[in-house]
């Protein structure tokens, strides 16, 4: 299978249009899936279903299959704690911004300890960035990778993933500053997601942990993330990373010199 599937553009288009219905569906039945969750947001099958249809153009149902299979593909992962990384970025992310919000004075209540609730909350966000990343990660990352780099793919892909929310954001009653400091730190994510998946063995799967996690840790932050603040989750994030990215050019300089 070709490196390249098929035009981005195309790919692209095709998602926001089969979009349409579902936000469609969210004016038409004003009700919520979870606590800020509108039922637009079942919109999240479009990039899997465009990326289905741009492959199948392209290779027919070979390509379909392959495309499908990476969804498991955690035998890439070949150092298991990138794996790590993948998990406990956003639980991190989290516990960071909450620290942030009491040492600024915010009056944020304390998380409630974790039930078995969580699996099947876990199972729901799972299944939702499967469909995503398969579109987002499987078949759209690599291409802009080769074209534009890390950071120019996660930049872009960061920025179209933001856009594609707006209308579930507007749908759930946010006004326009929470989205745009919303919009800040999910670009950031998602430019920490193709840096990990560049350097992790390039796994759908685990990326797709990665975006589950990231709705995991929202609607684990007190109360159902009603205390979520996008602006300073944005800042967590990108403290984070450059952390994260920092520590791992000195241990990759550090075993440069050892040689």
């Amino acid at each position: 299978m070709r490196g390249e599937y098929g035009p981005l553009a195309g790919f692209f288009a095709l998602v926001f249009v089969l979009s349409i219905p579902f936000w469609m569906l969210g004016n038409i039945y004003p009700v919520q899936l979870l606590p800020g969750l509108p039922v637009s947001a079942l919109g999240v099958l479009a990039p899997a279903l465009a990326a289905g249809i741009m492959a199948y153009r392209t290779e027919r149902l070979s390509a379909v299959g392959q495309l499908l299979a990476r969804s498991f593909d955690l035998v890439r992962i070949h150092n298991k704690y990138w794996f790590l990384a993948f998990v406990l970025f956003n639980p991190s992310v989290a516990v960071l911004a909450f620290w942030i919000m009491r040492a600024i004075g915010r009056s944020v209540p304390q998380p409630p300890p974790l039930t078995l609730s969580v699996v099947p909350m876990f199972a729901f966000f799972f299944i939702g960035a499967l469909v995503e990343e398969i579109g987002w990660t499987g078949y759209a990352t690599e291409p802009l990778r080769s074209r534009w780099g890390v950071l120019g793919a996660g930049l872009a892909l960061g920025v179209v993933w933001a856009v594609f929310h707006l209308v579930v954001l507007t749908q759930a009653d946010r006004s326009p500053g929470w989205i745009a400091w919303w919009s800040l730190g999910t670009i950031s994510l998602r430019i920490v997601m193709v840096w990990l998946y560049q350097h992790a063995g390039k796994s759908v799967f685990a990326a797709t942990i990665f975006h589950a996690m990231i709705n995991l840790s929202w609607q684990l932050f007190p109360i159902n993330g009603s205390f979520y603040d996008p602006q300073v989750f944005a800042f967590a994030t990108l403290g984070l990373a450059v952390v994260m990215f920092v520590a791992r050019r000195l241990v990759t300089r550090g075993r440069t010199s050892a040689e």
